[in-house]
């Protein structure tokens, strides 16, 4: 059994989280990529094994063969670490012997430059191996013999090595000296791999055997491992620390190492620039452009991360608070260099499980009840402690949520193969991170190899962003909405090319309710439409965000533009408010309105609103409309591209492709929408008469066929289309208007009959039977009998006489949103 196996089932077995890591050996390895971790001990890739500081629930037997875990660790760390050292030093009695000829590779001064301090780097490592090689075979031996007989006293105890460790850390200012010529070697490096084919040969395939193992390392990589060493002494020796117990005789040794070593790597430090000034190859210097929280899902589940963008590189890391004598740290997660990185922007992650539902609705039943007990304490002066914990329970709760809710992924793939990705909940800032990360990667950038652990604990200095974004954390605002936040999103202006575009609106506040709501996707076109309604329930609201997203079946979804705009309760009301937000080139307008009201606690689920075999005018008033979005989509999609399909309307699509779109508009209009645009455009056809079918209640109430059916006997044209217009008139208005808005789309598919074979009177009878219907015969009630064939000419008829009516009114789509006199066109 390996050593790092060992490790973990005995940690294991104490009841303690075996969090040690080794990833696999590779084939090959840059500078540029992350560093392979070449020992579970790294402070860098993975944590360092976190034993309490006071064995208050270990014996000292516990710790002692933790310790010895510890040093076997060290030993096979530093046995790699040798023979990476040994790989770089392999070419350089060549490299000097060809410095003396006509056509040298290097030339002295070079490889002076190039092997700077590694031999003795190397002579240094190899005593302190050999010595802590030679004391753990002699404690195995002596475990060995004493088997049965072992003494009272554990042999941890006579297993004594810091005098090994202090000897190393005294000769430890050698990486001085290789730390401040570490710069120039790399130049050297550089420059001869881009301008000697017979050095990039040799920087390009430098291998080492690893076990049994091959690993391909560049002579830049080499270069980096002592840089990254030096780094490690410190954490490797406050782990030894932590399994040596005070009555160890290598307790002294070892805090002095300790002590020496965190002074030299202070002075390092402080003499050299702070790694965000680093001068990178193109002039800049390392720079921290933006940092932020978000959910790494790098890791299997969702964990809540702190990252950084610096102008070369983007670095993770996770969030350490202080505790009791220490200070406040960010522990290394993943970085991944700026050059070559490619984004994919997902905006959507598809609909959340049943039991990602339930978790969001406990949190925020939760939530919303602290809220509604800090309201009430507020009017009192009592309860300030209550209060205090109460508001510190929210925040907790807001932050479970934060890692719970994020709904849109950025996923960052490298040259190198490496691949992370992270998630948000707003798509307002995961496009703030994409233009900044886009920015940074389209200049041309070249990373300087990070000393990531003193960039890593510079973090704590640099960081502008100190928590994640919680609501609860911010001051109140008498100013702020709570309510009923609607919004119409009426069209948008300005694109430079036809596209299917959505927008998506954003709003803050306590996270009771869903604060993101979407259109759904318009039809190809360069000045889209939507007259859609949003509504919001709000409490705490003070910003809206607003981005307009061009959505392609080929690519990622692509932001076209977005704007935040302040909410002001005092300057919203009851009344529409219509304005036009200019997002970038892109203009959109809308109209808002807010109506003040306590809120309801949270429901169990989203209720689903269906569209299919409910009352029109149910569907119109959820909606916010006057024609149901299934009627113009649908008909959208037909003019788009079925006007010229013979048999339109005539000939039915897929049974299973229309029941699906019916199953995806009762449930999202957005995936609807999407599926409809690949959707079979007969099945398309097929859906919009299936709603009309489907209707509890047809257009034309059942109480009317009687009177239309009268009309029809009217001799003159002119009086019978009088009287059917003025019965048109007695439908409530979503009846009416849908009813017109399709006629008139029926008018223009019979206008392209010569090519799709469907005149009026051929409409006229495919939608005849859905849009009229007889009264059904009920107790009470005496209406005369209908023969099944008269029953049909009456449908027939009476939709023909409407379709044949060259001056019908328009319809009107959306109820009305511009009710204030002036439009306010708003600048950010």
């Amino acid at each position: 059994m390996d050593v790092y196996q060992e490790a973990v089932d005995y940690l294991e077995s104490q009841q303690v989280p075996a969090i040690l890591e080794v990833e696999p050996d590779v084939l090959e390895e840059d500078v540029f990529q992350d560093e392979v971790v070449s020992s579970f001990l790294s402070p860098l890739q993975t944590e360092s094994i976190d034993f309490p500081d006071t064995p208050t629930s270990c014996s000292v037997e516990d710790m002692l063969d933790r310790r010895l875990l510890v040093l076997k660790g060290i030993l096979e760390s530093e046995e790699l670490y040798l023979r990476e050292l040994e790989t770089l030093l392999m070419p350089m009695k060549a490299l000097r012997a060809s410095a003396g000829t006509s056509q040298p590779v290097l030339s002295s001064q070079q490889v002076q430059t190039v092997f700077y301090q590694v031999p003795e780097l190397r002579d240094m490592h190899q005593t302190f191996y050999s010595g802590l090689k030679a004391r753990l075979d002699t404690h195995s031996e002596t475990e060995t013999c004493l088997g049965e007989n072992q003494e009272p006293s554990h042999p941890g105890f006579e297993l004594a090595v810091g005098d090994l460790f202090l000897k190393m850390v005294n000769q430890i200012g050698l990486y001085g000296g290789f730390i401040e010529n570490y710069q120039k070697a790399v130049q050297v490096v550089r420059k001869c791999t881009q301008t000697d084919p017979r050095f990039r040969t040799l920087a390009e395939s430098m291998t080492s055997n690893n076990g049994s193992a091959r690993t391909k390392y560049t002579f830049e990589a080499l270069l980096y491992k002592p840089l990254d060493r030096v780094t490690r002494t410190t954490l490797v020796l406050r782990d030894l620390l932590k399994t040596t117990p005070e009555e160890h005789k290598d307790l002294p040794a070892l805090q002095e190492a300790l002590r020496l070593s965190r002074s030299f790597l202070s002075g390092v430090n402080e003499s050299s620039q702070c790694k965000r000034e680093v001068t990178l190859s193109h002039g800049m210097r390392r720079q921290l452009i933006r940092d932020g929280f978000v959910v790494d899902v790098n890791e299997g589940e969702g964990s809540l991360r702190h990252l950084f963008l610096y102008t070369d590189l983007l670095l993770c890391t996770r969030f350490k608070h202080a505790t009791k004598g220490k200070q406040s740290q960010y522990r290394f997660c993943w970085y991944l260099p700026l050059a070559g990185l490619k984004l994919r922007f997902l905006a959507d992650q598809g609909p959340p499980s049943d039991s990602h539902l339930r978790t969001s609705h406990d949190i925020r039943s939760k939530m919303f009840l602290l809220r509604q007990q800090l309201k009430q304490r507020a009017k009192g002066s009592k309860g300030a402690a209550m209060a205090a914990r109460a508001r510190k329970k929210l925040e907790q709760l807001e932050l479970m949520l934060f890692k719970h809710s994020p709904v849109h992924r950025l996923e960052l793939h490298s040259p190198s193969g490496k691949s992370h990705s992270f998630l948000l909940s707003s798509l307002y800032e995961l496009e703030d991170w994409r233009e900044a990360i886009y920015k940074l990667t389209t200049g041309s950038i070249e990373t300087v190899p990070p000393d990531l652990l003193t960039l890593t604990s510079a973090c704590v200095k640099l960081r502008m962003t100190q928590q994640p974004p919680l609501h609860s954390s911010n001051a109140e605002d008498e100013r702020s909405l709570c309510g009923t936040l609607s919004v119409a999103i009426h069209s948008a202006d300005g694109l430079q090319a036809a596209a299917c575009v959505y927008v998506c609106v954003e709003v803050d506040g306590y996270e009771f309710y869903d604060k993101q709501a979407k259109t759904h996707s318009s039809v190809l076109s360069t000045s889209p439409h939507w007259d859609q309604e949003l509504s919001f329930q709000v409490d705490g609201a003070q910003n809206m965000r607003v981005l307009c997203v061009s959505q392609s079946d080929q690519q990622d979804d692509t932001v076209l533009g977005k704007e935040s705009l302040r909410l002001d309760a005092k300057s919203l009301n009851n009344r529409w408010k219509r304005q036009t937000l200019h997002l970038g080139q892109v203009e959109v307008t809308l109209s808002l309105k807010y109506s003040p009201h306590p809120l309801e606690p949270p429901g169990s689920t989203a209720q689903r609103q269906l569209v299919f075999g409910v009352p029109i005018e149910t569907v119109a008033q959820q909606q916010g409309v006057l024609v149901p979005h299934v009627v113009r989509c649908c008909v959208e999609e037909v003019e788009r591209r079925g006007m010229d399909e013979v048999g339109i309307y005539r000939i039915s699509g897929t049974t299973s492709e229309i029941g699906m779109l019916k199953a995806a508009f009762n449930s999202n209009l957005r995936e609807a929408v999407t599926r409809l645009r690949s959707a079979e455009v007969n099945a398309v056809a097929g859906v919009l008469k299936l709603y009309f079918r489907e209707l509890p209640e047809p257009l034309f109430p059942t109480d009317m066929f009687q009177r239309l059916a009268k009309t029809l006997d009217v001799p003159d044209s002119n009086s019978r289309l009088v009287s059917m217009l003025s019965l048109l008139q007695c439908c409530p208005d979503p009846n009416r208007h849908t009813f017109l808005y399709l006629m008139h789309h029926l008018q223009r598919v019979s206008e392209r009959q010569d090519v799709n074979k469907m005149s009026l009177l051929n409409l006229a009878t495919v939608f005849g039977p859905s849009l009229l219907r007889p009264p059904v015969a009920k107790l009470g009630h005496d209406f005369p009998p209908i023969d099944i064939s008269q029953e049909v000419e009456v449908q027939v008829q009476v939709a023909s006489c409407y379709l044949q009516c060259n001056n019908l009114p328009e319809a009107q789509i959306a109820l009305p949103h511009d009710t204030e006199a002036e439009e306010e066109t708003t600048h950010i």
